[in-house]
């Protein structure tokens, strides 16, 4: 727009968070992709493209449709309207999202708990906006936070007030520390916001005694715990997952938040959250928390695709509704890149002791998922990933952006999903050019 365009309207003019830097993370680092296509993206923790199949999805489309009219007795005009037509708002597919849930990680739940959404990013907005009850709520998350939750927060004007991850995935003396510290303040805490699976963008888990430590925090605190996990199934070993805080819960103080993003098809957009807590409603009605998210939803998107939802529901069926089973070629994938990017980061930048002049660059070796963060000796900024994107060809994500404050940063997420071992091995050739160069830039 140029100076003399007339203007009808200022930000100041609009919704406060329109302004905050967390509704402009994505855009921005969507946008430096785009303004260099043909530098390696280290950045982006879009899933494997190479398994995408458009065959496979007509195919599920009508696996879905069979199972509405063999299994569950449609009449083929009953089916056709529920593919096509404006559909219930909680889902179609809950029932085979429960089954799912059942097989893949021990949770007992009933459909009717279950709200099917518009990315697990909806599934955020919708939870928000319900705990936000007014102006003395506040919302807990481990930092660094995933920048979706920060911004979903920011429109449903719920204050975000970090609580510390440290090595164990969470400080739960911080996180005691923070409640009462709310408290003490006139304030009331609503839920603590966390990923304990390679959690993004850290790449840290929660250990399974931690876990239910947590679970015992936060019934003593009376505290709800929204869990989000859309790395779960990507561990990189063969032992056994640690169970989710929602298998734990035995009293209800997990909302699960889902994505079918990264497990199926992040076009087809579908998510879910799972909200079997109890609320009391007019004349005594008692009903899960699940039916007032969906009666926000009705004001929102009114309902998710139901065709998107059958494409899902139509892989789940294929695959016996375990999503462990659908994924054996994208978790070889994503632990052949990870170990792949840890051992590259090791032979470019071997082990030295810190000096004074020059700290030594390190990194994290996550046990699945999809990120590595490297911390190095300068901060990490938007101006130096614009520069590395120019002149170096490489792009990765400043953690700046996963913390609510402006204090320098001195690290970068790399993510290993998008990639082939080939590119991981350019862009961090790449990388270290950029570090040497910079450090070198810094002494001088």
């Amino acid at each position: 727009m140029s100076a003399a365009e007339p203007v009808d309207l200022t930000v100041a003019d609009l919704h406060p968070a329109l302004g905050d830097p967390a509704l402009t993370s994505m855009n921005f680092l969507n946008e430096v992709s785009e303004r260099y296509p043909a530098a390696v993206s280290l950045a982006a923790g879009r899933p494997y493209e190479e398994f995408f199949d458009l065959a496979a999805v007509h195919r599920h489309l009508d696996t879905f449709h069979r199972h509405l009219v063999d299994d569950l007795g449609h009449r083929p005009e009953q089916a056709r309207r529920l593919l096509l037509q404006y559909g219930r708002t909680k889902g179609i597919v809950h029932h085979l999202i429960a089954r799912n849930l059942a097989v893949d990680e021990g949770i007992t739940v009933d459909p009717e708990d279950v709200v099917v959404t518009v990315g697990c990013q909806e599934a955020m907005f919708l939870v928000l906006r319900a705990l936000r009850a007014g102006p003395a709520d506040v919302l807990l998350a481990v930092a660094p936070t995933y920048v979706g939750l920060t911004g979903a927060a920011r429109l449903v004007d719920l204050p975000v007030w970090p609580v510390a991850g440290g090595s164990a995935g969470v400080d739960l003396t911080d996180l005691a520390a923070q409640v009462q510290r709310a408290r003490a303040a006139g304030l009331r805490p609503r839920a603590c916001y966390l990923m304990p699976d390679f959690a993004n963008p850290s790449g840290l888990s929660i250990d399974t005694a931690h876990r239910q430590r947590l679970l015992d925090l936060a019934v003593h605190e009376d505290l709800l715990l929204l869990e989000d996990n859309p790395y779960g199934l990507f561990h990189s070993d063969d032992g056994p997952r640690p169970p989710t805080l929602k298998a734990l819960d035995t009293g209800r103080r997990v909302v699960y938040l889902g994505s079918f993003a990264k497990t199926v098809l992040p076009g087809a957009r579908v998510g879910y959250v799972v909200a079997d807590q109890r609320v009391a409603g007019p004349g005594g009605r008692v009903g899960p928390l699940a039916d007032q998210l969906a009666m926000i939803k009705s004001m929102v998107t009114v309902n998710t695709s139901p065709i998107a939802q059958a494409v899902i529901g139509g892989r789940l069926l294929e695959h016996g509704c375990s999503l462990v089973a659908a994924n054996t070629r994208e978790r070889s994938a994503y632990t052949r890149n990870l170990r792949h990017l840890v051992a590259g980061l090791a032979r470019r930048f071997p082990a030295l002791p810190d000096q004074p002049d020059r700290p030594a660059v390190r990194w994290t070796v996550p046990a699945g998922g999809f990120f590595v963060v490297v911390t190095v000796p300068f901060p990490v900024d938007d101006a130096l990933l614009d520069r590395s994107g120019r002149d170096y060809g490489v792009l990765w994500t400043p953690m700046a952006h996963f913390y609510d404050d402006t204090a320098p940063v001195r690290a970068l997420r790399l993510s290993v999903s998008a990639v082939t071992p080939e590119q991981i091995d350019v862009g961090l050739d790449r990388l270290a050019a950029l570090i040497t160069d910079e450090v070198t830039r810094r002494a001088g």
